[in-house]
């Protein structure tokens, strides 16, 4: 049984400066959810109440967020305003929230290293705190199942155009059924020509204890960050681990457009905007 989850959440969010300079972009909202909500709710929807945030400076509204705010919920209570209330409350309620610092910026490998003495011996999810997964199933609640049934370490693949492989890691594997390959391998960023597949990953990671020990003796990369992808080719040298093909859709907000298109599609969604906005596009449409 998985229990607990790490969501690296200590990144500076450079690419939405000015917003970002006093706000941590994983509580930019996605209509009026702060992005590491839906990325908390995903590892709830899973089963895993125990989670760690990896943090660092300017980062402590994150903390507030997953707080009781009891002046704000007296306000609520005295208006009458019972369904806002409950809403708070519910915050504060999803799960046990612990949070460490980061004290440098030193990667993803880094960030997920702090978590060692929390996850002890455990197998434990890793859940980028700045990528929102839309899927019917819960894409840690798909990863969840498979590492149940094979007990190895589980990556969360997402098929992209080949052209976009130079963006990601991606791996090299072999599909041994519909949606779940054996991993041979990682390749960071490879460009289009020399990239073993068009496989992904897609922000979500389902690890065992034994990457720490890996990620202690990982070289930092010449900007001296400690690459997560590089542990993983290390470890995938000694177990098996396997990748699973995601059934949903990653939302690309780690760029403007792609931010402001996953607001457009989630507030298509709501049965309390869907109507207003639909018009609105088609209206906006007309006059260009």
């Amino acid at each position: 049984m998985i229990r607990k989850a790490v969501i690296p959440a200590a990144g500076f969010g450079t690419r939405f400066l000015p917003a970002t300079k006093s706000q941590p972009k994983e509580m930019l909202p996605i209509v009026d959810t702060p992005v590491i909500q839906y990325v908390v709710e995903e590892a709830v929807q899973a089963g895993i109440t125990d989670l760690l945030m990896i943090i660092g400076k300017g980062k402590r509204s994150l903390e507030e967020h997953f707080d009781r705010s009891f002046q704000l919920e007296a306000q609520l209570e005295a208006k009458g305003k019972t369904a806002e209330l409950q809403a708070m409350r519910r915050i504060s309620e999803l799960a046990d929230i612990h949070f460490v610092w980061q004290r440098e910026m030193l990667g993803l490998g880094d960030a997920v290293y702090c978590a060692r003495h929390h996850v002890q011996e455990e197998p434990f999810v890793v859940l980028l705190g700045d990528t929102v997964i839309d899927s019917v199933k819960p894409a840690a609640a798909q990863m969840v199942e498979l590492f149940e049934e094979l007990q190895q370490p589980v990556i969360l693949l997402e098929e992209v155009e080949p052209k976009k492989v130079s963006l990601y890691g991606v791996i090299d594997g072999q599909e041994i059924r519909p949606g779940v390959y054996r991993i041979r391998d990682f390749v960071e960023k490879p460009r289009p020509e020399k990239a073993p597949s068009n496989l992904v990953i897609a922000g979500r990671y389902l690890l065992t204890p034994d990457i720490f020990g890996f990620l202690e003796k990982t070289t930092p990369s010449k900007d001296g960050e400690i690459q997560l992808t590089e542990a993983l080719k290390a470890l995938v040298r000694t177990r098996p681990m396997y990748g699973l093909k995601l059934e949903g859709k990653r939302c690309d907000i780690g760029n403007k457009e792609g931010f402001i298109r996953t607001n457009i599609e989630f507030a298509l969604k709501r049965d309390d905007m869907a109507e207003d906005l639909r018009q609105f596009i088609k209206q906006l449409a007309k006059g260009m």
